[in-house]
C-alpha cells in the first residue's frame, strides 16, 4: 500500500532542516521505502515535506516516519499519515 506522509515545519526551523538533510536523505536510501519525495515550498524556503511511502500497512509508515531523522530533530509541527492511491503517474 501508499501512504503520503505530509508535515510541515515548525515555525522558523528552516535551519533544523538544513542540518539534518543528508542524515533524512540518508534513511530513505538505507529504508528502501520511499516511492517519491520532496520539500514543501512557502515563500520559496523549505517549509515542510511530502513523502510517498510504499509499505505493508500503515503501522509499517508511522514506524519510518518514528524513525526519521527530521522528526528526532524536532523539525515538524504536525504530521499526517493517510493512505494515498495512485492514479496517474
Amino acid at each position: 500500500m501508499f501512504v503520503a506522509l505530509i508535515a510541515r515545519d515548525k515555525p522558523g526551523a528552516l535551519e533544523i532542516r538544513k542540518a539534518n538533510r543528508d542524515r533524512h536523505l540518508a534513511y530513505i536510501e538505507e529504508t528502501g521505502k520511499v516511492v517519491q519525495a520532496g520539500p514543501l515550498i512557502v515563500d520559496g524556503d523549505m517549509a515542510g515535506s511530502l513523502v510517498i511511502l510504499e509499505v505493508a500497512d500503515l503501522a509499517e509508515a508511522e514506524d519510518w516516519a518514528a524513525n526519521d531523522p527530521y522528526k528526532h530533530a524536532g523539525l515538524f509541527g504536525d504530521v499526517e499519515l493517510i493512505e494515498w492511491k495512485k492514479v496517474i503517474g
